[in-house]
């Protein structure tokens, strides 16, 4: 292709799921940005409506479609690129590159794939052609055998000897892979491996568990310059994925020697798979006793770590990739924070960068915590600091796992000798509070270590952080130990605890005589040239790098991802600072997730990249004296800090503190609905057991119990009886012995609904209505859901939204708010209410075509919903909602679904008609809807009336009817022949799970 392209595409990475997150929608949106600044027009296909990038505004055509190969094909078809990028939506669309080359669409549409050839992606993402490559250029490997069945890896590892590393093809993640011990072990991992990996091959390659791990990410342009963005190094050793460790940049204990042999052999590595431009991470394992290293694995394109290498260095991966991949050189294109030195200048850096995972174990009950090669992470933090100790501490307290510091919890604390030990010879997500308590014990090092095999360098760094704790609370207060401790990274609240006096007294000297919280510029060259990019972080020293400008607005994100709490708070965020500057203030970040766009150095006027933590966040507002705060877009978040900030006199702007309190009370809200004469699910909030059991025994059961103050149902269970109920009261003591619980009436068989509104104190427009296709139980984020609702009549739709008006001005809301109803039998129940943005609101958005965040954040700023001429929304065509789960990732665990809420992302499917959104919704979240073979007929008793006409729809359609015994004669009965029956298990329908992996049936329909 002659010149640069006109026209080129970029293919988005799709649901947010374990392995493959928000770090490619800041890719993605960091290359558009980069395309549209060289002159092309951008066309970007993604499922995903959570996303910033699939904002319409974005780039100049944006498909919310399936990435599977027809519906792709299609849109290149009608656009004709010029050329496409593969290589910023993560293992999707790497697949998807390939399948596209593989069946001739890019040849017959004459397109160019850039950053990556399909040969490049191929040999990279083939285990056993990248083993060869890296053998033929010279580079060490692991001793390894290519599988494709159980009995052909059993014999492969009975060669290598156990343990062994089980890693499947052109998977992400490290899913479907595993370290295998044993031969049981080693079967299931293989089992797993071939089924996941989708051209069926895995490579049993010999261990090297223990070792240190690195990672490199790299780029180079078409002229040949290469360079080291970052270094980075896993404090885990080899063996936990790198999604699941815990990991410094740049890397600490290498040697000049062994990091020059490293950048030496990755760049053989590209050479070797044939990336000619962008950005690439290459992955190696160290021996700790010689230095000596082997190739693990590279991937052709941005990824996790990237991200964490852009946010740690400010040097923008994804952004200069698109821009080489048009050909351009580094040595022309300006670094984007210092914007005078070339982006061939490698990134030096003067202070550390932690980053810790987030897990949802809990979403998971049955799951191993334990960690391996197979990523379980949902999300991860990231901190900064001028010293490895302060960057750790600010992780740990970026997490929001209610910890500020290397304390023990109690599981930890009250093991004993045995018990410790076992738990420190095993990872989990525990293991840096293990570690600390061991080294509080009085261990040695080198005894944790060989436990561990986490490097001596680390393991001194936290036994100093316990020795300055022991040393601490011995020694009392004193202005120069309080500036030594806040330079380690220890809170007011911890040295409160030490000392045994208040937080605030701590807060109160440390403002009054220092030491004070500057700022710091994120400079990517050790301060050796001047950053002019406003991208920040807070540490102790006399320097202060803050600007001093116009009237700031705070915007608190959402810190890090974890199931309930996603990507789309990140996208009301980052799109409220449009809303922001329309309205002439300045939009201040305030995030710790380095996954994310609103973490980008040019995502607001300027980039706090810090904890959302009561004292961070506070003394950003002593720094910025902002005009108000934001806290109604990042999710739960920034509304457990309204109640400090409004006490510290920071200006909540929106929707004001006591709203927020009275609708997330359950007692206070359900007196406020009582005098709105609005319905709720019969209930009343409860402070003991013999309360709860007596309100059970009124209402009659099943009930639905749930806290106050809780995000993706955390916490909510239908219980069934009273032993059910027990149960649960106790768990809840356990966790908060003082919070009160809401017992109400679980509504069976009714349609839950979710409304999203703005409300500007006088008027309230509704973003949309959202009827759920699973009934009313099912969390609203699990829950399939369409708009406009197919199946509510229009005198409820009209209820809906009269009840919603009135509630917002009843609540005087200011910016969103999200109602959550359930209709039984025609009547409409309130469930909930949240004067927020919810995970909705991005959906919705691109359903209607208007930015219903940003207009949201001009309200907040003051505007008026008439001064905006902002009215209700209405989709252009039908919208459904489909979520994306996990449980590939933790076996075992019951997939059934409930009030407390499991998916990691979603999709979106439109059409004309309901049927078509359905299956394209369907196609983007993976699923392969059947056109043919035998479909299961189990309803319930109750549900029978509507078997003739389901019946009919599937016989018409051509699929064999099957069902069980009374099902079956039900159908007789209705005078509907030739139904096969199946049998019971137990008290339950037939075993559906069986049925459908045996291909005995399609699809089932199942009521019981």
């Amino acid at each position: 292709m002659n010149g640069s392209p006109r026209t080129v595409c970029i293919l988005g990475a799709g649901p947010i799921r374990i392995g493959q997150a928000c770090e490619f929608d800041y890719s993605g949106v960091q290359g558009v940005k980069a395309l549209k600044e060289e002159g092309c027009r951008v066309i970007l296909v993604n499922s995903n409506p959570a996303t910033v990038m699939t904002d319409a505004r974005l780039a100049d055509r944006t498909y919310v479609e399936p990435l599977d190969l027809e519906t792709v094909t299609a849109v290149l078809k009608r656009e004709r690129p010029d050329a496409l990028i593969p290589t910023l939506g993560g293992q999707t669309a790497l697949n998807l590159a390939v399948e596209l080359e593989e069946s001739g669409v890019l040849d017959r549409f004459g397109i160019e794939l850039l950053g990556a050839s399909a040969r490049s992606i191929r040999l990279a993402e083939d285990r056993e052609a990248f083993r060869q490559a890296m053998e033929t250029a010279g580079l060490p490997v692991l001793p390894a055998r290519t599988v494709r069945s159980v009995g052909e890896g059993v014999a492969a590892a009975e060669e290598l000897g156990l343990p062994v590393i089980v890693r499947p093809s052109f998977t992400l993640g490290g899913w479907g892979g595993g370290a295998a011990t044993t031969v049981e072990e080693l079967e299931n991992h293989l089992r797993r491996g071939v089924e996941a990996s989708p051209v069926h091959t895995v490579l049993v390659e010999a261990s090297v568990l223990g070792w240190k791990e690195f990672e490199l990410e790299v780029m180079r342009d078409g002229a040949g310059t290469f360079v080291v963005v970052c270094s980075i190094e896993n404090v885990d050793p080899m063996g936990v994925h790198t999604g699941d460790s815990l990991t410094v940049a740049p890397a600490q204990t290498l040697t000049d020697r062994e990091y020059q042999r490293l950048r030496d052999a990755a760049r053989a590595v590209l050479d070797a798979v044939g990336v000619a431009t962008g950005g690439a991470n290459v992955q190696f394992a160290v021996n700790p006793a010689d230095g000596s290293f082997v190739v693990i694995e590279m991937n052709p394109r941005v990824s996790r770590s990237s991200a964490l290498a852009s946010k740690a260095t400010g040097f923008p991966i994804a952004r200069l990739a698109a821009r080489v991949a048009l050909g351009r050189h580094l040595d022309e294109l300006l670094n984007d924070i210092t914007r005078t030195t070339p982006a061939s200048f490698e990134p030096a850096l003067d202070y550390v960068v932690v980053k810790i995972p987030r897990f949802a174990f809990e979403k998971f009950p049955g799951a191993s915590p334990l960690l391996g090669t197979s990523m379980k992470a949902v999300g991860e933090v990231a901190a900064m600091g001028r010293c490895f100790e302060e960057a750790l501490l600010k992780a740990v307290r970026s997490l929001e796992i209610g910890r500020d510091s290397l304390d023990a919890p109690p599981a930890v604390a009250g093991a004993d000798a045995h018990e410790l030990e076992r738990r420190l010879g095993r990872p989990s997500p525990e293991r840096l509070w293990e570690v600390a308590e061991a080294l509080r014990r009085g261990w040695d090092v080198e005894a944790v270590h060989h436990l561990t095999r986490i490097d001596p360098w680390f393991l001194r760094r936290i036994a100093g952080l316990v020795a300055a704790e022991t040393f601490l609370a011995g020694a009392g207060p004193d202005p120069a130990r309080m500036e030594a401790a806040k330079r380690l990274g220890m809170t007011d609240a911890q040295l409160a605890r030490l000392w045994n006096v208040t937080e605030a007294s701590i807060r109160r000297q440390r403002l009054d005589a220092g030491p004070g919280r500057v700022r710091r510029r994120v400079d990517t060259c050790a301060a050796e040239f001047a950053a002019q990019t406003p991208y920040l972080y807070g540490s102790f020293g006399e320097a202060d790098e803050l600007p001093r400008t116009r009237r700031p607005v705070l915007i608190l994100g959402g810190g890090p991802v974890r199931i309930g709490q996603g990507i789309e708070f990140d996208t009301c965020c980052v799109e409220a600072v449009a809303g922001l500057n329309a309205e002439g203030f300045e939009a201040v970040m305030v995030n710790c997730n380095p996954e994310t766009v609103s973490t980008d150095y040019d995502a607001a006027d300027r980039l706090h990249f810090d904890p959302l933590h009561r004292e961070d966040v506070l003394d950003i507002c002593d720094a910025e004296r902002p005009v108000g705060v934001i806290v109604q877009l990042g999710g739960q978040t920034p509304l457990g800090l309204a109640a400090d900030l409004e006490a510290a006199g920071v200006a909540i702007m929106g929707t004001g503190r006591e709203a927020i309190d009275q609708a997330e009370d359950r007692g206070r809200f359900g007196q406020l609905l009582a005098r709105l004469h609005l319905a709720q699910p019969p209930g009343r909030v409860v402070t003991s057991m013999a309360d709860a059991l007596a309100v059970a025994a009124q209402l009659g059961y099943p009930v639905l119990v749930r806290p106050s103050y809780v995000l993706g149902g955390r916490a909510m269970e239908i219980v069934y009886a009273d032993e059910d109920l027990k149960d649960y009261l106790e768990r809840a003591a356990a966790v908060d012995p003082n919070r009160p619980v809401l017992v109400d009436r679980y509504l069976e068989r009714a349609i839950e609904v979710d409304v999203d509104a703005v409300a500007d104190g006088r008027r309230v427009v509704i973003c949309g209505i959202l009827e759920h296709i699973e009934e009313a139980g099912v969390h609203s984020g699990d829950s399939a859901a369409v708009t406009p609702p197919v199946s509510l009549p229009l005198e409820i739709q009209a209820e809906l939204r009269r009840q919603v008006r009135l509630l917002a001005l009843a609540l005087d809301v200011r910016g969103l708010i999200n109602v959550q109803f359930a209709i039984q039998e025609g009547r409409v129940f309130i469930i909930e209410a949240n004067p927020r943005a919810s995970r909705t609101v991005p959906f919705l958005a691109r359903a209607t075509g208007i930015p219903w965040a940003e207009v949201a954040a001009r309200v907040c700023a003051g505007a008026t919903l008439d001064g905006l001429g902002i009215h209700d929304g209405i989709p252009g065509d039908v919208a459904v909602k489909l979520p994306v789960f996990p449980f590939d990732r933790f076996p075992g665990v019951d997939p059934l679904l409930g009030p407390e809420m499991r998916s990691t992302g979603e999709v979106m499917g439109r059409g004309r008609t309901f049927g078509t959104a359905f299956a394209k919704a369907a196609l983007a979240a993976g699923w392969r809807l059947p056109l043919e073979g035998g479909v299961l007929l189990s309803l319930a008793d109750r549900d029978k009336p509507r078997l003739p006409a389901l019946a009919s729809r599937w016989g018409e359609l051509g699929f064999e009817l099957l069902a069980t015994e009374g099902t079956a004669a039900a159908l007789a009965a209705a005078g509907i022949p030739g139904v096969r029956t199946v049998p019971k298990v137990g008290q339950h329908a037939a075993d559906i799970p069986s049925l459908l992996a045996a291909g005995e049936i399609a699809l089932a329909v199942n009521t019981t």
